[in-house]
């Protein structure tokens, strides 16, 4: 039978990519106001922020349990498929080891510690797809993630720390300063684990900030790869991330140029006005 490309609802890619490239999700757990949701389910973004504008509530994530992965990957197991899988980076969360136990128990489930999270994980999705489609097995895509997790870069420039700090992303002292300071901090994702750290610190008007940090992205890298770049927000604005995306297309550098907009998950821990930038380069960079 086939390979079912699978991955947690985090990846970020809108639903006509998702329906394009034939990927199927499972949410996260959302926490709001003592209420248990389901990422993209019953919940959205603008509930998040809605709930934070009006009453200054801060949303929580759970991971998703072992029985949750077996429950949702038991029917195609039983139809003789196999399953890759992509996780959120193992060090952001437990769902990767549950996802693990879920598949020693069922079998034929090859699950793959991204070491990214949101679009950076959409990237993988999109070249898994077109792996299979060029007939490879499902034991070499996984040798080749775990080989290459190092191509893929992924960091967003935040407004606030508000929301990393309420996540325990981030300690209340840095979040405190950034805000005295008008400091918006790049957020660096290691590709290796999913780990975080701050990387450029930028001051002023945010807009200004975000051509600042996206153009700073753009000449990071020599052998950065020119068939596709994802920029992913957390809105509800959508007019930057317009603007980003011309500022993008006028370097005439990319041949796709993808805007997605972040699940809750991703949202719970950034805020609402987020601007993250998603690429890959041609060898492994730390």
């Amino acid at each position: 039978m086939g390979i079912i490309l699978s991955a947690d609802s985090l990846c970020d890619l809108n639903e006509a990519m998702k329906q394009e490239n034939q990927v199927y999700t499972i949410p996260y757990h959302i926490i709001l106001e003592g209420q248990d949701y389901l990422d993209g389910e019953n919940i959205f973004p603008d509930q998040l922020f809605q709930a934070y504008r009006e009453r200054k509530a801060l949303p929580r994530t759970a991971a998703i349990n072992v029985g949750e992965y077996i429950n949702y990957f038991q029917k195609w197991i039983e139809e003789g498929h196999e399953i890759v899988h992509f996780c959120l980076g193992s060090s952001l969360t437990s769902s990767y080891q549950n996802c693990l136990l879920a598949a020693e128990t069922l079998g034929n489930i090859f699950v793959i510690d991204s070491g990214s999270l949101s679009a950076g994980i959409g990237l993988q999705i999109l070249d898994c797809r077109q792996m299979i489609d060029a007939g490879k097995s499902a034991a070499e895509i996984y040798a080749y993630f775990q080989k290459n997790r190092g191509r893929y870069h992924a960091s967003f420039i935040l407004d606030t720390l508000d929301f990393l700090k309420a996540g325990g992303r981030c300690s209340s002292l840095l979040a405190l300063s950034a805000s005295i300071l008008s400091i918006k901090p790049e957020i660096l994702v290691h590709n290796q684990d999913g780990s975080m750290t701050v990387g450029h610190k930028y001051r002023g008007n945010f807009e200004k900030v975000v051509q600042k940090y996206v153009k700073h992205k753009l000449n990071q890298y020599e052998d950065m790869k020119t068939d596709k770049i994802i920029l992913a927000y957390a809105g509800p604005e959508t007019d930057l991330i317009e603007k980003t995306y011309q500022m993008v297309k006028e370097t005439g550098i990319f041949e796709n140029i993808y805007t997605v907009r972040a699940s809750c998950t991703i949202c719970s821990h950034c805020g609402p006005r987020t601007i993250g930038v998603f690429l890959e380069t041609e060898e492994n960079h730390a």
